[in-house]
């Protein structure tokens, strides 16, 4: 979790500082790390968390690069990762219930996204599935937390 947290931490020092390249690849960085460690974390929470921001993050980035549509696979992306958690029976049941507890902000970000940058393939497809998916119940919305 440290490491994870050192790399998210140098990779906002570079977007706010504007050097979106070195930014993106610390980023990377931090992704990389979270999906490798997602299913080996001591905490669910974190380890869901993890993998949230720095997918968000990655949104973000490529929004300031005026690049909606990468931003759309990113949002997509973690949204149907934790899908895929909530109904995978192999997983801990710690880590399917943190799946379905940050599921909702990351369906809030995906609407907040469509609302201001309009739908994407992936966005309009992920939706349907969503919607039709019994199991997923989104919570009252909330602003999400990157």
């Amino acid at each position: 979790m440290e490491h994870w947290k050192r790399t998210i931490e140098r990779a906002n020092r570079c977007f706010m500082l504007g050097e979106l390249i070195d930014a993106r690849e610390a980023y990377l960085q931090a992704l990389a790390l979270a999906q490798v460690l997602f299913e080996r974390w001591a905490d669910a929470d974190e380890a869901v968390a993890a993998c949230v921001i720095s997918h968000h993050n990655l949104a973000d980035l490529h929004l300031r690069l005026n690049q909606p549509e990468e931003s759309a696979e990113y949002l997509c992306a973690i949204h149907q990762r934790l899908l895929q958690t909530m109904q995978d029976p192999r997983l801990a049941p710690a880590l399917r219930e943190a799946a379905l507890r940050q599921s909702s902000k990351t369906y809030v970000e995906l609407l907040n996204f469509i609302s201001d940058h309009g739908e994407y393939p992936r966005t309009h497809r992920l939706l349907l599935t969503d919607i039709a998916s019994p199991s997923h119940q989104p919570a009252p919305l909330q602003h999400g937390v990157h």
